[in-house]
């Protein structure tokens, strides 16, 4: 088993793709998570193209939100779509990565993605509040490279 499959347990898996769903009954952005191996890019340059890979980009307010994790390479990124970055700060997602981070360097890594996603929620819901015509544009199920 590759360390990509190891990383979370089913359960967990099930635990965050939840809190996806909980994050997105708040707002209409769009919350992925994907996992991989590793990368030979900077974590974020790796991070936008994912986001192009599955799509997020394509969003109608342009509100898709990334969480992306190199497992071997301890590293991850979030990265927010055009819609969300025209809105918020330049720091807008750093009290997400540190409530994360906290929790990682205590090994608890489905609880810190969990948290994340949770508190990406919380964030976006200023920004772009659920409606009656909200529709889920894309997958909640994490995706693996």
């Amino acid at each position: 088993m590759s360390q990509v499959e190891d990383f979370l347990s089913k359960e967990d898996e099930q635990t965050i793709v939840e809190a996806i769903r909980v994050a997105e009954k708040n707002t209409s952005g769009e919350i992925r998570v994907h996992i991989e191996q590793t990368t030979s890019k900077v974590p974020f340059d790796r991070a936008l193209e994912v986001f192009h890979e599955l799509k997020m980009n394509e969003t109608q307010q342009q509100n898709g939100v990334l969480f992306y994790f190199a497992v071997a390479d301890k590293s991850f990124a979030i990265c927010g779509d055009k819609g969300i970055n025209d809105l918020v700060s330049s720091d807008f997602w750093d009290c997400t990565k540190d409530a994360m981070t906290i929790q990682f360097k205590a090994g608890n890594f489905k609880q810190g993605i969990v948290d994340g996603i949770l508190n990406a929620g919380e964030q976006l819901k200023k920004y772009f509040p659920w409606s009656e015509e909200d529709t889920n544009e894309l997958s909640n199920e994490i995706s693996k490279g």
